[in-house]
């Protein structure tokens, strides 16, 4: 970073290494003599317009989810897409032409595959005659985990970056008339951020209840059900011993165990659950999953579940040096209790096997907290240009964390676990 200094003397605002924001206070003190690199963004209507080597440099980070391939797979696939309702907008923050901070973004005209639920906001812009999209989206698409939303180059500290990128990505919403700004699942660094920040009445919180397991350093599945109270750990044991009685096995396979056979098999699952359930076969195609597969192998771990030898299930997770993410999931079969066995007690022994030490299988669905799924709170962000409408969605959010509050107390008392 350069700092030109006129005629004024400078004194060292400390004997310690100043910090950007330090060193441009100091100079708005001194203007006009002092000039700082200013910042500007740069936008992009295509992550492959940005070089991978360096979105996964300023992410630093070995979520699957944040990774320069994961979200080029989206995007050349066609799931991403202007036409999907997904038009990328990603912003590379410049300073003196570096890269200083990146954020996902993306134009959206629909609230389909957010998994924070807005459609309310969406009508009451609608009963006043207003647009509520297009909007601004920083997130992963189709993707409801928590985890690094900012990256950041290597000098950098969050709190530097965060006040200019917010007010960036409000005047880009201002121009373009977007009516607001939503940050998707913030991971906990950034969230210290926003709590830091001196103005972030600028920005809503607003907090939902997922279930996720964690690993006490358990040795075995055994030993994970020694941890549960009597009734819950037999039925644990009923339904596993019930996926044999109907003559169904399942193996676990990685990388490049996975089998072309087994892939189709994943595939065909998939979209005939979609189909069953929704009518489409969903929102992610064959080219996603095949570029997944291509780009991503070592962070795949596939279930595969047969019947006769024919393939009858599966459940396709990714995974990092800390976590298992249950993502996608299909049967061709309607098989008592295949769902917990593939989905749950498959990857708990996986992350038992690997030492993972959580394991987040999806959003939604208390039936996980019998199985020892405990609650936990993911965290979004937003702003609403309108300053009516922040304000209202302000007070409503205050209500809801309130609900959201007593949901996850009430949540933890059906967990499975003994008191001790």
């Amino acid at each position: 970073m350069s700092l030109l200094i006129g005629n004024p003397p400078f004194t060292p605002i400390n004997s310690q290494p100043a910090s950007r924001s330090d060193l441009r206070n100091h100079c708005d003190s001194l203007a006009p003599w002092c000039t700082m690199p200013i910042m500007h963004c740069k936008y992009y209507n295509a992550i492959a317009d940005i070089p991978a080597s360096l979105w996964n440099d300023l992410f630093c980070s070995d979520n699957p989810f944040a990774q320069h391939a994961y979200l080029l797979a989206l995007e050349q696939s066609g799931c991403v897409s202007a036409r999907t309702g997904w038009q990328p907008q990603h912003l590379l923050l410049m300073e003196d032409g570096k890269a200083v901070a990146a954020l996902p973004l993306y134009i959206k005209s629909h609230s389909y595959g957010e998994f924070v639920f807005d459609w309310g906001w969406a009508e009451a812009y609608e009963r006043h005659g207003l647009d509520y999209y297009p909007k601004l989206v920083s997130s992963i698409p189709f993707t409801p985990v928590a985890g690094p939303r900012l990256g950041l180059a290597r000098d950098v500290k969050p709190g530097e970056v965060w006040p200019e990128l917010r007010d960036k990505v409000m005047q880009l919403a201002e121009a373009g008339g977007y009516s607001s700004w939503h940050l998707l699942f913030a991971g906990a660094s950034l969230q210290q951020t926003v709590v830091e920040d001196q103005d972030e009445t600028a920005i809503l919180r607003r907090e939902a209840v997922q279930f996720h397991w964690h690993n006490h350093d358990y040795c075995s599945f055994d030993d994970f059900l020694a941890t549960l109270r009597s009734a819950r750990r037999k039925n644990l044991k009923r339904e596993r011993r019930l996926i044999a009685e109907q003559g169904v096995s399942l193996q676990r396979k990685t990388g490049q165990e996975i089998s072309d056979e087994e892939w189709r098999g994943f595939y065909q699952c998939y979209i005939n659950t979609y189909r069953k359930r929704s009518g489409h076969d969903g929102y992610l195609n064959r080219r996603f999953f095949d570029r997944l597969r291509a780009t991503m192998t070592e962070r795949l771990m596939l279930v595969i579940a047969r019947r006769e030898g024919e393939i009858v299930a599966a459940a396709l997770f990714l995974f990092d040096s800390n976590s298992l993410y249950g993502r996608y999931w299909g049967a061709l079969q309607d098989i008592s209790c295949l769902h917990f066995e593939a989905c749950f007690y498959q990857g708990i022994e996986y992350c038992i096997e690997k030492g993972l030490a959580v394991f987040d299988p999806g959003t939604q669905g208390e039936h996980k907290l019998m199985r020892g799924f405990e609650p936990f709170k993911t965290v979004s962000y937003h702003w609403l240009a309108d300053p009516r409408f922040h304000a209202a969605v302000a007070d409503f959010l205050r209500l809801e964390k309130r609900r959201t509050d007593d949901y996850k107390k009430q949540a933890k008392t059906y967990l499975p676990y003994k008191k001790n």
